[in-house]
């Protein structure tokens, strides 16, 4: 029976994967501009604690381990004309644009703890419009099509398209935020980018389609539990640990950024823009290298190469890392990150997609919405964390808020201190990326062993299963063969 599809005619040329990945330079592009810059908002140009704003992320990412799991749930749940993935991708382009304008409004209160509530519920409220975009977006390309290295084509463009939100979000700000205790310079700055992430976002509505499906007639009550038993699959255990690490490090890297060029070189916005310019375009530069890279090999062989790359880049800068620190090995150091930068983000998202058929393989129910919430959750702790640790990180190195409103210089010791917090936590994160992308259990030959096994499971593949690959899919699932299958490792009771 021919499939019904929504949306536009499916096509898989260039100009498909265009509006597809285009939707990624909000993604890509407004973490950036959270992490470089909206802890910055609150300890320079507020002058709140650089610790207590540390927990307003990390508060954000406390409500998204409520709203991801329902709202994963919700788009399995939905029937809609336009598809269900496809139709809150629309309504949360709307949202998540506005509520990202209203998170950097000064409401002038001498009140820290007023201050102090009112961006805690905007950060939540823009996270749960964030939540209603991201979840049926990062569930999208499996229900598109199919194909393993069509999925690749399309994630390289979405990753492209990241790196050049990424890079738009980290330049022009710092071109607009010349004082960075101004606030009205960061709201001018917001509403250009609240324009921007809508009209990106709905691109991605008007230019793909989806195959539609019988909703999941699952409970509200059954999100957690469905969300929850995601984590039962040995291969998106792995995966969370990619995610982590190698999203984490360069939400880091952007989220110090401007506190270790203000202070631990002491060349704020001059060393600033032409760091990040060297940073994005060497990342735009992997993107075009890893894509093919990834199409010829394998998508976790992108990551092997990448995370040592970005390791050795983060480790040079501890030779520059003062004040008078010349340019040029700087910049060189941060063309190094940016290629391990590219090779991890093209790794990720292409493996993100895959997640859905070993889902498929272990609980019999295919539901891209449910994994997609898990991948969304994941990827916002790896920001909360980087934005937390960055707070935490600046309290103890004695950053003082009250300078940095005054718009003086910090002591040296902090300023030391930064520079050493900017190095050494991306290097971890490099190491643990790298130890996650080698034991990573899925390849093109995995993948097509799922795929060959599942259609098994739905009587379109008449052969039998032989020992050797019995074990192969065990070490992608972590389940014994005869325990695949089965909406038990779902968290459900009944077949759906």
């Amino acid at each position: 029976m021919k499939e019904k599809i929504s949306g536009r005619k499916p096509s898989y040329g260039f100009f498909s994967r265009l509006t597809y990945g285009v939707g990624e330079i909000f993604g890509g592009g407004c973490f950036v501009i959270i992490n470089a810059f909206f802890i910055v908002f609150l300890t320079d140009a507020l002058g709140m604690n650089a610790a207590l704003a540390g927990t307003i992320p990390m508060i954000g990412k406390i409500w998204d381990a409520i709203t991801d799991p329902i709202m994963g749930n919700v788009v399995e749940r939905t029937r809609s004309k336009y598809g269900a993935k496809r139709f809150y991708i629309m309504v949360g382009s709307i949202a998540s644009a506005v509520t990202f304008v209203i998170m950097w409004i000064d409401i002038h209160s001498a009140s820290m703890v007023a201050n102090y509530v009112f961006y805690v519920v905007m950060y939540c409220l823009f996270n749960t419009g964030f939540t209603v975009l991201s979840v049926p977006y990062n569930g999208l390309l499996p229900d598109m099509m199919d194909d393993y290295a069509m999925r690749a084509k399309f994630s390289n463009m979405r990753m492209i398209f990241s790196t050049l939100g990424a890079a738009v979000c980290g330049l022009v700000p710092g071109m607009i935020i010349k004082q960075t205790n101004d606030p009205s310079q960061y709201m001018k700055c917001m509403l250009l980018f609240g324009v921007l992430f809508f009209v990106c976002s709905i691109a991605v509505f008007f230019g793909t389609w989806e195959k539609q499906k019988e909703p999941v007639k699952t409970t509200l009550a059954e999100s957690f539990t469905q969300a929850a038993s995601v984590f039962r699959s040995r291969s998106f255990l792995i995966f969370l640990g990619l995610y982590l690490f190698g999203q984490g490090g360069m939400d880091f890297i952007s989220g110090m950024a401007v506190y270790y060029v203000q202070h631990a070189l002491g060349a704020y916005p001059g060393y600033y823009i032409p760091i990040l310019a060297v940073l994005m375009v060497a990342q735009l530069v992997g993107m075009l290298i890893f894509g093919p890279v990834m199409s010829k090999t394998s998508k976790k062989l992108a990551i092997v190469i990448a995370a040592p790359v970005r390791l050795v880049g983060v480790l040079g800068l501890l030779a520059f890392s003062h004040h008078g620190a010349p340019l040029v090995p700087i910049l060189a150091l941060a063309a190094l990150i940016g290629l391990g930068n590219a090779g991890s983000l093209t790794g990720i998202f292409a493996i993100m997609a895959d997640m859905t058929d070993v889902d498929e393989l272990i609980t019999s129910i295919r539901r891209p919405g449910i994994v997609s919430s898990m991948a969304t959750f994941i990827r916002k702790i790896a920001s909360g964390l980087s934005v937390a640790i960055i707070g935490f990180m600046l309290t103890a190195v004695h950053y003082d808020e009250a300078l940095a409103n005054a718009g003086l210089e910090q002591t040296a010791a902090t300023q030391h201190g930064i520079g050493i917090c900017f190095v050494l936590a991306p290097a971890v994160m490099s190491a643990l990326l790298l130890i996650c992308a080698w034991i990573f259990p899925v390849t093109d030959k995995e993948f097509r062993l799922v795929q060959k096994d599942i259609a098994r499971r739905r009587g379109e593949e008449a052969s039998e299963a032989t020992a050797e690959e019995k074990a192969a899919l065990r070490k992608v699932t972590g389940f014994d063969y005869e325990a695949l299958w089965s909406p038990a490792n779902a968290g459900l009771k009944r077949k759906l």
